[in-house]
This record gives C-alpha cells, structure tokens and sequence, in this order.
C-alpha cells in the first residue's frame, strides 16, 4: 500500500501545481493563453480533488492511525495534507459557483492568495511525506526559517494563527461587501 499511496501523491500535487499555475495566468495576464487558462480550471480542479481523496484513504491505509497520531512529522503531515485538500476544496467551491465571473474584479486576487496558500501547505506536505519516507528536502529549511521544526513541533506559530484569523475576517468582510453590492 505504500506504493500506491507514493504513486498517488503525485496527482493531486501535480493538479495543484497546474491550477495554482492556470490562476496565476488567468488572473495576472491577458489574452488567449488567460481565456485558456481560466476555461480549463476547474476539470483540473476537481480531477486535483479526486487524486486527493484517493492518496488521503492510501495514507491512512498504509499505518494505524494510532501510530500517526503519536509521530509529530506525521501528524503534520497529515495536517498539511487535510489544509491542502480544504482550501483547494474552497477553490474548487468558487470558481464552480461563480463560473466565468471567477475572475472578475477582487475575485481573482481572493483566488490568487488562495492558491498561494493551498500551494505552500501541499509543498509542506510533500516535505514532510518525504521525511517520512527518508528522502527530506531543502524546503524543511525554509519552514524552519518560519518558526516550524517538522520534526518535533505540532501546532500553528502565533504569527500563522493571526494570518489566518486575519485572511478570515477580510474574506468575511469581502463576502458581506459582495453581498450587499449584489443585492
């Protein structure tokens, strides 16, 4: 099983990294390769969603839960894998219920900080997947650089949970803004 799960892994970063790229175009540049990018978003969206699930039911097949549970590298790693898979979740959420108005205005910038963020937690994730398996990367110097030594460590650094407490209110205060211009 943990070949599969090795094997599976790669389609949903894969996918993320094609739609965190495919935003970055249809939101900073125009023109044909814009429309093409902001056409196709979200069958790579959802097919991203598809190849998470699949590699999440894997890792969790591969060991006891309770043997994740009392590793902090692995309790990270799941936790970047299940943040991954929620905000391109919430991606895949906006640009299927806003359609070809996913872009316009403010929306794109909500999409492009997004993907953004989606794209440093699946990097996360795959950095701790490769400690995991014996293969660490460089990339674990950088998250050591922002207050996370992935090898001891299981919670949010304070300046993390005021970010995100921060993206929270502003998306809040551009949802209701939306609303009422809409309304």
């Amino acid at each position: 099983m943990t070949g599969m799960h090795h094997m599976l892994v790669h389609f949903p970063l894969g996918f993320w990294a094609l739609a965190t790229l495919m935003i970055l175009v249809g939101a900073l540049l125009p023109g044909r390769m814009a429309d093409l990018s902001r056409a196709a978003l979200l069958p790579v969206l959802v097919l991203s969603l598809l190849g998470a699930l699949a590699a999440i039911v894997t890792g969790f097949l591969i060991w006891p839960l309770a043997a994740n549970t009392h590793s902090p590298l692995a309790r990270n790693h799941i936790l970047m894998a299940l943040w991954s898979l929620g905000i391109f979740t919430m991606l895949t959420v906006l640009v299927w219920r806003a359609g070809a108005a996913a872009f316009d205005g403010a929306r794109r910038w909500v999409l492009v900080l997004l993907a953004l963020i989606g794209g440093l937690f699946f990097a996360a994730a795959g950095t701790l997947g490769g400690h995991l398996v014996g293969a660490p990367t460089l990339f674990s110097e950088v998250l050591g650089l922002m207050g996370w030594e992935v090898y001891t460590t299981f919670y949010s650094p304070l300046w993390v949970i005021a970010v995100m407490v921060l993206i929270g209110v502003a998306c809040a205060a551009l949802g209701l803004k939306g609303r009422r211009a809409a309304g």
